[in-house]
């Protein structure tokens, strides 16, 4: 790649990170409605050049590749940022664990809290915490009984029988 197929890539908006070209000038996305038909036929026209001129230079990289010109086409082709894919997909999951460790933490503070709630709610009002109880539990027991019923799983799926 020469200077002037850098610099006219450089210009143009280059590629975004999806391998797409990205031909938006700030002309073109500041028009109006308002704006001189003749104005908007030429924006458009400056448009579909650019981008002509993009797919030429992107033949042509591809067209002519060897070892020593890897690096202009990764530069103009990039796919997940430039990343490998398999980076991508690790940062990705560790994204995933690290969400899922704060949500665990939140779910445990929540189930301490309730249980430090009870424990002081007990000694305050004995009587009205063994209701409470007993009523938890009975519809423990009748969401238990529903879901055994309607082959539900407790973690709300559903029992699929297949047939062979």
């Amino acid at each position: 790649m020469d200077a002037s197929q850098a610099s006219s890539l450089g210009t143009t908006g280059g590629s975004g990170g999806n391998g797409l070209v990205n031909n938006q000038t700030n002309d073109a996305v500041n028009a109006t409605p308002n704006d001189d038909p003749k104005q908007n036929l030429n924006q458009v026209i400056n448009s579909i050049q650019k981008t002509l001129g993009l797919l030429h230079q992107l033949y042509l990289t591809v067209s002519s590749f060897n070892a020593a010109s890897q690096l202009p086409l990764l530069q103009r082709l990039l796919i997940d940022d430039g990343k490998n894919p398999d980076e991508f997909t690790r940062d990705v999951l560790n994204d995933c664990i690290a969400k899922n460790q704060v949500t665990k933490g939140k779910t445990d503070a929540f189930k301490s809290l309730r249980k430090h709630l009870l424990e002081e709610l007990e000694q305050t009002f004995p009587d009205e915490v063994e209701s409470y109880r007993e009523i938890r539990a009975s519809a423990a027991a009748e969401s238990k009984r529903l879901a055994q019923s309607q082959s539900i799983l407790q973690n709300g799926d559903v029992k699929v029988k297949t047939e062979l």
